[in-house]
Formats: structure tokens, sequence, C-alpha cells
């Protein structure tokens, strides 16, 4: 069984290092934004959107990236990519420019990014305070290995050690 789970603010670079994560591993990667979101930036009732993030966390290997605690609970390894809100702005605010009519192939249909730009803004800026006062509790709590990484030295840094750490599991 391998579980990863990666996290950190919108921006910060969580399905970029899946996806090449997931190919060196050659594990499945889910994004939990096709959870969250319907299509028009509707929310997924929670009752849905918790069930089928169980079905996830049921499978026996797996990579899935985005802000959740049961995934986090649920891993063996948790990758946290605590980026500063200025660079997940920037990256935000350039992958928006991107996608600003249509749809980023992780979202659903009908999601382009200029309905939810204020939205966005919002939540990076409030991730220092909001969401990464709690993961950093939940790191504390996990017993599987724990990356922690702020910039793209760190990645290259770690990937070595987070490729033999996975293989270590598999």
């Amino acid at each position: 069984m391998v579980k990863i789970h990666i996290t950190g603010n919108s921006g910060s670079g969580k399905t970029t290092f899946a996806a090449r994560l997931g190919a060196a591993l050659n594990l499945p990667v889910f994004g939990l934004d096709k959870i969250v979101w319907q299509a028009g930036w509707v929310k997924t009732p929670q009752n849905l959107r918790l069930a089928k993030e169980a079905d996830l966390i049921a499978q026996d290997r797996w990579i899935i990236e985005g802000v959740s605690a049961r995934v986090r609970h649920a891993a063996d390894v948790i990758i946290f990519l605590d980026v500063s809100r200025y660079v997940c702005f920037k990256r935000g605010v350039l992958r928006t420019l991107r996608y600003f009519f249509r749809t980023r192939p992780e979202l659903p249909e009908g999601c382009p990014d200029i309905l939810i730009l204020r939205k966005q803004i919002e939540i990076i800026w409030k991730f220092k305070t909001h969401a990464r006062p709690q993961i950093l509790d939940d790191l504390e709590a996990h017993h599987g290995k724990i990356f922690i990484v702020r910039t793209q030295a760190d990645i290259d840094t770690v990937w070595d050690d987070i490729i033999a750490s996975v293989r270590a599991r598999s």
C-alpha cells in the first residue's frame, strides 16, 4: 500500500507535483478539486463529497492532491507544499490568465477561473491563518513519513528521499 497526500495552498504546485510524482512512481493521481466542485463552480453537497473522498481513500495505492484532513489521516506519506503566499499568488495569477475563460484540466467542465478570481485571491491570502495551522497540527500527530517543502530547491533536495521512502513502503 502506498498512500500519498500532497497538500498546500492554492497555487503552491500540488497538481504539478502530484502529476510528476505519480509518473515517477507509477501511481494513480487524484485531485480533490474534481470532488469538491461541480460544473459552474457549484460546491458538491457534503455527503456526496465525503462519499467520493472515502472511495478514493479506500483504494490501496494513490496520490491525492488537495486540502483534506480525512486524506491526511489516511496517508502513509504527506508532502506539504508550504510555499509563501506571494509565490502562490503569482502562480495563481499566471494560471488564471492561462485559463481565464476555459476550464483547467483538473476541474469539472464549466469552471473557468474568471468566475472565482476574487475568491481565489482570498483563499491564497487567508491560507496561512485558516488552513495551515490545522495542517501543521495534523503533521505533528502523523505516524507516517512527512516532507515539508517550501521552495523549488527543497523539492530538488528531497525528491530522491520521497522516491526512496515510497518505494520502501511498496
